[in-house]
């Protein structure tokens, strides 16, 4: 099994090479929405794996699927302008070799509980307060080292976190 060095495998050429093909289908303006990749043409996702298969991404470009599939909902809530410059925007921003392990845990815990955008403060009864906190802090547990099984069924982590080198 060939060892992980982060995003794009800890190769500046497999960066280089998908971040060409994205800007070269950006300048053909060849980047659109709606479909991932059909007749040279495609959405995010599509121009830079010329596929659909977003679990591509961490085999090819050493990038975690989840990250792939935020980029892919990011890409087809922008206005088409700048949907067109995202694809290139989203790779140039990730260094190579780069953890990306805590990207979606971290993305996740702001997601939920920020006080401003955070889904938290859209919750109403108590119960579904609770459930968010639950999960927020199974990916906080994820954050500080834990390795967590979480249930999505109940919502619980509980005794199903334990360290990492346990």
């Amino acid at each position: 099994m060939k060892a992980y060095h982060g995003a794009y495998h800890g190769d500046l050429a497999i960066k280089a090479r998908y971040l060409g093909r994205v800007r070269a289908h950006a300048a053909a303006d060849e980047i659109i929405k709606g479909q991932y990749w059909q007749h040279g043409r495609g959405c995010a996702v599509g121009c830079t794996i010329h596929g659909s298969d977003h679990g591509a991404y961490e085999i090819e470009l050493g990038i975690p699927q989840i990250l792939a599939r935020l980029e892919d909902v990011i890409f087809e809530g922008l206005p088409n302008k700048a949907a067109k410059r995202w694809p290139a925007s989203f790779l140039e921003a990730i260094p190579v070799g780069a953890d990306l392990s805590l990207v979606w845990p971290r993305f996740a815990v702001w997601l939920l509980t920020d006080s401003e955008n955070g889904v938290l403060r859209l919750a109403r009864a108590d119960k579904s307060q609770a459930e968010i906190r639950a999960v927020a802090d199974a990916y906080s547990r994820v954050i500080a080292g834990e390795v967590c099984e979480i249930d999505w069924v109940t919502l619980s982590a509980g005794d199903n976190c334990y360290a990492a080198d346990a």
